[in-house]
């Protein structure tokens, strides 16, 4: 876990550019440094030299004005988006970055601006004209390290720095980073549920297998289609625990009948125990989940079925 930011390219080398800035003031830009194109697609020939030399030194003096301004305003630490329309930067304008001792991070992902802009508490520049030193970020230090047979560059000691955290993963191939990735994500997910909704209950099918057999109960004293509808309702709960017992390779119709039977004689807790393999006081192993998981999920299954329900009238919904 990195406090600051990290990015999984390395800084541009060309002609000599820099890897390390010590107080870097960076700039996040989403315009080109590069010659401008024409509107529509279309070729140019030019057949006099005189008149190549000055394009090709318009292009330059138009390259090394932007970088005379950028470096104005005290710029050393440049990151740029990546372009779709012409490249974001050329060979000749990172030339020109390096002679001005500017450090260089390209093909930044437009999806990544926002992190990094909330991150370096700083705001991204769309034109030259706008490239102001209130619009950038500081930081203590800008370098690229190895990590392995890679490099990656660090952003640290960030000066009124975002809420936010950089967790680096490394693993030996794509498929093991993606799982990696979603095992945070979940892992996020669960303190987000209990941040909003500050209440754990027991886990291993527990409250499922409780909610059905209060649901069944409550079927019996209503009478035609809506003790049909409640008991239906209570029947689909026991999916949940079902498929908990059959994903620990357990006989899940024994251990749903027993789960059942156990919460009959009043044993709220009473949960499958996938270690032990056996139905146990769920929250005397320490087995929780947030309430907002599973009231989130009974929310959303019980508005798409009102919702298939309401097409064709099978039922009136109250």
């Amino acid at each position: 876990m990195v406090k600051g930011l990290v990015f999984d390219k390395k800084v541009s080398h060309a002609s000599g550019g820099l890897t390390r800035m010590e107080n870097a003031k960076i700039a996040v830009i989403q315009f080109q440094i590069s010659p401008p194109k024409t509107d529509i697609e279309q070729s140019i020939v030019v057949s006099d030299y005189t008149q190549m030399d000055r394009i090709l030194k318009e292009e330059r003096n138009y390259i090394l004005g932007m970088i005379k301004k950028i470096k104005a305003t005290g710029c050393n630490v440049l990151l740029i988006q990546k372009s779709i329309l012409r490249d974001a930067v050329t060979d000749l304008s990172l030339h020109y970055l390096a002679k001005a001792k500017i450090l260089v991070v390209k093909d930044v992902e437009r999806d990544d601006i926002e992190f990094i802009t909330k991150t370096l508490n700083c705001l991204p520049i769309a034109n030259i004209e706008h490239f102001k030193e209130e619009k950038m970020g500081y930081a203590d230090l800008v370098e690229e390290v190895s990590v392995g047979e890679g490099k990656i560059v660090k952003i640290t000691g960030i000066r009124d720095m975002g809420r936010t955290a950089t967790v680096l993963v490394r693993g030996s191939n794509q498929l093991v980073l993606d799982e990696a990735d979603r095992s945070l994500h979940d892992a996020l997910c669960v303190i987000r549920c209990l941040v909003n909704k500050q209440f754990l209950i027991a886990g291993g099918g527990a409250p499922e297998i409780e909610l059905s057999r209060q649901l069944g109960a409550w079927a019996k004293v209503l009478h035609g289609m809506e003790g049909y509808c409640v008991r239906s309702f209570a029947e689909a709960l026991e999916v949940i625990p079902y498929t908990l017992a059959e994903n620990a390779g357990l006989n899940p119709i024994t251990i749903v009948t027993e789960l059942r039977n156990r919460h009959a004689q009043g044993e709220i807790n009473a949960g499958i125990n996938v270690r032990k393999g056996q139905i146990t006081n769920i929250l005397e192993e320490n087995v929780v989940q947030p309430l907002l998981v599973s009231t989130s999920a009974i929310t959303l299954a019980t508005e798409c079925v009102r919702m298939i329900l309401k097409i064709d009238d099978i039922v009136t919904v109250r």
